[in-house]
């Protein structure tokens, strides 16, 4: 099965300091509902991070269900984005579907931008966690 959502918030955010960079989706406008927070450090990940299995991108969702290099695709095209997620990962994200289709209704400068933080995130960490496919 696929999940299927529509958001209506599309938010990105790199943090000053230079610690993280964020691309999400929210189903409301004020964040609420299902959401999709894809994050990942702007600096080379640590020894301790790589011990833990942190040095890759991170995928938080409702609840605050969280997995470390779990998006194996994400593709979006105009306003609709496909992610398809390592099952394991499921039980972590509180989630039951390893597929998730969103289609975003928010500004087209938002997806615009969403689109290019998004495709930076997927591209960070180590190389068997990394994305296998980004048509961002």
């Amino acid at each position: 099965m696929t999940y299927r959502f529509t958001a209506r918030a599309a938010r990105t955010e790199i943090d000053p300091d230079g610690y993280f960079t964020e691309a999400a989706l929210a189903e409301s406008e004020d964040g609420s509902g299902f959401i999709m927070m894809f994050m990942a450090g702007e600096e080379e990940p640590d020894d301790q991070e790589v011990a833990l299995g942190m040095d890759t991108h991170c995928l938080v969702t409702a609840g605050q269900g969280t997995a470390y290099g779990c998006v194996r695709e994400a593709v979006l095209t105009d306003n609709v984005l496909r992610v398809s997620l390592d099952p394991e990962a499921l039980e972590d994200l509180r989630l039951t579907d390893p597929e998730i289709e969103a289609v975003i209704d928010a500004p087209a400068e938002d997806i615009r931008q969403f689109r290019e933080v998004l495709a930076q995130v997927l591209r960070y960490g180590r190389v068997d966690a990394v994305t296998t496919r980004v048509g961002i």
